[in-house]
């Protein structure tokens, strides 16, 4: 079977038809990540970023940008946000960053995750990017990379979901 693609029609781009559809609960997860310096990482892990805290910026910069999905990406609808979860981790060398997204809708909120997941990580380059500089104001290491979805749920898949949730953190 052929795939089609919903959003062009006789060659035009157009917003899918979605009122006949019924409200579900649905969940997004989407990661990416950005490689830094290790000198970087450790003013992170620090916390002495001269900009201030790196993470705490980050996540409000992917809960607003999740928010404003719609008004970036055209033909997104404007859907009920229910939740934003915002995780960010340092490793070795990179941070990276998990945005969950959950609604009571009539479309997914992949576009969102995803959204607040870039967001999120341009925050972070935003905020260290003086200590990313080389010599030339160029930055020849640092890069975002792997932004991708990781999970999409709805209807019943997500209420399970939901409820495996609630009894790892009964435990």
């Amino acid at each position: 079977m052929e795939k089609s693609f919903t959003h062009i029609e006789a060659g035009r781009a157009k917003m899918v038809d979605i009122s006949e559809k019924n409200n579900v609960p649905r969940l997004a997860r989407a990661a990416g990540e950005i490689v830094l310096s290790a000198e970087t990482i450790e003013k992170i892990r620090t916390g002495t970023v001269e900009k201030g805290n790196v993470f705490s910026t980050a996540r409000v910069a992917a809960v607003l940008a999740v928010k404003k999905t719609p008004e970036t990406i055209p033909l997104c609808h404007q859907i009920p946000i229910t939740g934003i979860d915002v995780d960010l981790e340092v490793g070795d060398d990179a941070v990276s960053a998990v945005v969950e997204v959950r609604t009571v809708g009539k479309t997914g909120v992949e576009m969102e995750a995803l959204t607040g997941v870039s967001v999120a990580l341009l925050t972070v380059w935003d905020m260290v990017k003086s200590a990313e500089k080389d010599e030339s104001g160029n930055y020849p290491h640092t890069q975002i990379r792997n932004i991708r979805v990781l999970e999409k749920l709805k209807g019943q898949s997500f209420e399970e979901a939901k409820a495996e949730k609630r009894k790892v953190h009964l435990k």
